[in-house]
């Protein structure tokens, strides 16, 4: 039974006009409630899908916790979400909790995606994702990197992105050829379907992860 006491968790995703996307974000936030039942847990897009995050605001009363369905400190974390929350501050005590990246847990679900679709041991990996701008988002990045080298047993990780940043998906596995490794694997940091992930799903040379979804290292890191 859930604990009115408790601050609601609203789960922030980004939104995505790929019809796909949404009932994949829709899956995870169902699994949080099940490990989590005590905790209201409602959903809020920040753009493309309904409801939008100022409408989930608007309907809840005392407090909230944010948490983005977001790996990195981008624009969105930074600027948009508080953005959207300040419009509320008057009658909603709130505070945005951290992305989800870099997190064990996120590595967790990163090398499991992998292991799923095929992943062969010692094959180098491209970890793709969206891209920003920010430099922190980069460095964010570049850690989960790392930390799934090091779930994989210290293979090569190279972060690639969609969009913003550099280097994409095909520059990160011919960088990654061109250094000896025959066999390229990629990553998909994404939490569902949509137009990024299907543009570096496209750009693999072989095995290549499904999106994260509802997997449960997921919805722990969520609630953690």
């Amino acid at each position: 039974m859930t604990d009115r006491s408790q601050p609601t968790l609203v789960a922030v995703a980004h939104g995505s006009p790929d019809p796909r996307a949404e009932p994949v974000v829709r899956a995870l936030v169902r699994l949080v409630r099940a490990l989590r039942p005590s905790v209201r847990v409602e959903l809020g897009h920040l753009e493309s899908d309904r409801p939008l995050l100022g409408e989930t605001l608007n309907r809840l009363h005392g407090s909230a916790v944010l948490v983005p369905l977001l790996f990195s400190r981008g624009y969105h974390v930074k600027h948009d979400i508080p953005g959207t929350l300040a419009t509320v501050a008057d009658r909603l005590r709130a505070t945005v909790a951290g992305s989800l990246g870099p997190h064990p847990l996120l590595a967790e679900a990163l090398h499991s995606r992998l292991v799923e679709a095929g992943y062969r041991p010692g094959s180098a990996v491209v970890l793709a994702a969206a891209g920003s701008r920010d430099p922190e988002s980069a460095a964010g990045t570049g850690y989960t990197a790392a930390m799934l080298a090091t779930r994989l047993g210290g293979v090569p990780v190279v972060p690639a992105y969609a969009s913003a940043s550099a280097p994409t998906v095909p520059e990160a596995v011919a960088a990654l050829r061109a250094r000896g490794h025959r066999e390229v694997a990629v990553a998909s940091c994404f939490v569902a379907p949509g137009r990024f992930a299907e543009r570096c799903a496209e750009a693999a040379p072989g095995v290549v992860a499904a999106p994260l979804g509802s997997h449960p290292a997921l919805a722990r890191l969520l609630l953690h």
